[in-house]
Formats: structure tokens, C-alpha cells, sequence
């Protein structure tokens, strides 16, 4: 018995050494259990200081809270088949209509297992981003911006997505010139009738790389100079007769010995139709821009927003968001400070034109 406790303590050691040595920043604690499993695990934090401008009374909400709290774990199972599962406890702390956030539970993030049978095709399975746009598939810690832009989660809530994401299956693959081509195409749950017999939800999206090619659940934001990414893109979401479409360019060049300029400019249509009412028939556009200074580790950036209504009844919705600020990048994604400011100018009379000032530190490793 007490070899056997020694044996365990020793375990446990080694284990806990393994999860929690540092190690260098392309590097990742794995642990492996033979040539075809391993898995992996991390974190993200992400919280906020944020003043916002009401546009009734002009008064300012002041908000500490924790943004984003996720654990990540990945892996793989067998030979070709691997897996990603995240959590997420977003919003931890924050005020809204006066009551506070004190326990919002995690919540499943992401669920899915990814089985390659070739680079051209690989079949996914389970709880993942809906491939609608760009900006919906970026990693949540390399924004060129503060956060993702409001115009790409209008179908959010309406659709019955969780954090973006919705359950189904998806084909994915790589094709031209050993990926430069790069197309999903998913069924998923989406909105169900009482009787759950209406059609599935359907989206798809196509993306074209110039130069390096992307692979991956996730795109990069901002690549920090290391990377030379061009692309063309384009995606839908479809459900009986609502229907969003997206199309989009993004870059990230390196230039100057180690810099980085950067942005993309998205545009999406959406037109709830009568299936889903809560979306009125609009055309968005996103236009985001930085400049990554690698001696002093800062990337200013500024961007716009715009949200256009089709019919009368909806105009005085209509409104641009412009604004700017500063990434400060400690120790890469690892540890970075971002500051943006954002005006909010609604083209209602009634409404005021309001200012929003938020600060937030990410902690990150995976």
C-alpha cells in the first residue's frame, strides 16, 4: 500500500509538472498517451472596464466584468480523428437593466469531433461556429479591434445560436495547390417548429488565400507580422425563407522588418422573411484597420460600422459605429491590453448619439 501511495504522489507529480512547467511560446503542454492520443488544455480570460453612454437619457453605465472565462481542451482520439471542447462563463459580474451577473454558469462553447479522411474533405460533428462570414470564424483573441463586430451577430440570438455556434455536421476541405482554396458546408440544427419537422438550417462558406494559405477551426486576426495573408470570402446562412450573406477581403502583411498592416472589409446582407420576423431585411458593413509596431509591441487600429435597413418601418434603426484605439501586446496573445473608444451615432431623432470607452486585459495559453 504505501508503494502504491508513493507510486500515485509521484503520478500526480509528474502530471501536474507536465500541465504546468512554462514553456517556450510556440510550445504546448501536451499530454500523450500513445502515437495516435494526446490531449491538451488552456485558458482565456478576458475581462473588461467599460463606460457606455445610454441613447434615451445620455447617462453612463460603468461595468467591471470578466468578458470571456474559458477552458479549452483538445486532442486527439485516434489516427485522423480529433477533438476540441470549450467553456465559457461570459459576462461574469456585468450590470444590465440594473440587475447584476453574478452567476452566469459556464456554458459549452464549442463541443465537436473532426474525423480527416483527406485534406479535400473532412467531415466535423457536433456544437461549432456557423460558417456564415469572416469575422464570425476569427479567434476571439486576435480582433484587429476590441471584439467582433455587432453587424456579424445580428442572427445570433433570432436563429438560436449558442455564442455563434449551432449543432450539426459539417464538410470541410482543401483543395488548389494544397489548400489556397478552402470551402465548408454544414447542416445544423437552426430554429425548430413545435414538432421539430421543419427543414435544418444550411451554411456554407468559401474562402480564396493569394498568398499563405489558413487552416483550422478558427482564422487569425491580426497574424503580429509573422504571417502574409491575403484572401477573398464569402458565405451564406439559410432556413426556410430567412437568409444572410456575406462577402469579404482581409489581410494581414508583414512590412518593415516585422511589422504588420492589416484589416478586411465585410459586408452582410439579412432578411428574416416571415420565418424569422425579428431580423428586418438589412445590408451591414464592417471596415476595420491596424498597423502592428513591433519594436514597441503596439498596434493602433480604427474601424467603422454600419447597420442599413431596407424598409421604412425599420429606419430608424439605422446607425454608424466608428471609433479607434491601441493593442498593447505584453507577451503576444498571452498577455495583451487593448483600449478602444466607439461612437455610436443612430439616425433616429429620438435616440442620441452615445460614446463608449472600454479597456480589457487578455490572459490566454493553449
Amino acid at each position: 500500500m504505501k508503494i502504491t501511495r508513493l507510486l500515485g504522489r509521484a503520478l500526480a507529480t509528474a502530471v501536474a509538472v507536465l500541465l504546468l512547467a512554462p514553456a517556450p511560446a510556440d510550445a504546448q503542454a501536451v499530454i500523450k498517451v500513445n502515437d495516435n492520443v494526446n490531449f491538451k488544455f488552456g485558458f482565456q480570460f478576458q475581462g473588461w472596464a467599460d463606460w457606455s453612454q445610454s441613447a434615451a437619457d445620455g447617462g453612463t453605465a460603468q461595468n467591471l466584468f470578466v468578458r470571456r472565462a474559458r477552458l479549452l481542451m483538445g486532442g486527439q482520439v485516434a489516427k485522423d480523428v480529433t477533438f476540441f471542447f470549450q467553456t465559457d462563463s461570459g459576462n461574469l459580474g456585468k450590470v444590465t437593466n440594473g440587475v447584476k451577473a453574478t452567476n452566469t454558469g459556464f456554458i459549452i462553447q464549442d463541443a465537436w469531433v473532426s474525423w480527416k479522411i483527406d485534406d479535400a474533405f473532412i467531415l466535423d460533428a457536433g456544437l461549432f461556429l456557423v460558417p456564415l462570414s469572416r469575422n464570425i470564424l476569427q479567434s476571439t483573441l486576435s480582433f484587429y479591434t476590441l471584439d467582433i463586430s455587432p453587424t456579424s451577430t445580428v442572427m445570433a440570438g433570432p436563429t438560436q445560436t449558442v455564442g455563434l455556434r449551432d449543432t450539426g455536421f459539417q464538410a470541410k476541405g482543401y483543395l488548389v495547390d494544397g489548400g489556397r482554396l478552402e470551402y465548408r458546408a454544414a447542416v445544423m440544427q437552426g430554429v425548430r417548429d413545435a414538432a421539430s419537422r421543419n427543414s435544418f438550417r444550411t451554411a456554407g462558406y468559401l474562402q480564396y488565400n493569394f498568398f499563405e494559405k489558413e487552416k483550422g477551426y478558427v482564422f487569425a486576426g491580426t497574424n503580429l507580422g509573422k504571417k502574409k495573408i491575403f484572401n477573398v470570402n464569402g458565405g451564406f446562412d439559410l432556413q426556410k425563407d430567412y437568409k444572410a450573406y456575406s462577402g469579404d477581403v482581409f489581410a494581414s502583411i508583414p512590412v518593415a522588418k516585422g511589422d504588420e498592416v492589416g484589416g478586411q472589409v465585410q459586408w452582410i446582407h439579412y432578411d428574416g422573411g416571415d420565418f424569422i420576423k425579428t431580423i428586418p431585411k438589412q445590408d451591414d458593413l464592417l471596415v476595420e484597420a491596424a498597423y502592428y509596431l513591433s519594436k514597441v509591441k503596439v498596434q493602433p487600429f480604427i474601424k467603422y460600422e454600419s447597420q442599413k435597413f431596407a424598409y421604412d418601418v425599420d429606419k430608424a434603426k439605422d446607425q454608424d459605429r466608428f471609433g479607434g484605439g491601441l493593442n498593447y501586446y505584453v507577451s503576444g496573445q498571452n498577455l495583451k491590453i487593448t483600449a478602444q473608444y466607439l461612437r455610436v451615432d443612430p439616425k433616429s431623432s429620438v435616440l442620441k448619439s452615445t460614446d463608449q470607452f472600454t479597456i480589457q486585459l487578455q490572459a490566454f495559453y493553449f
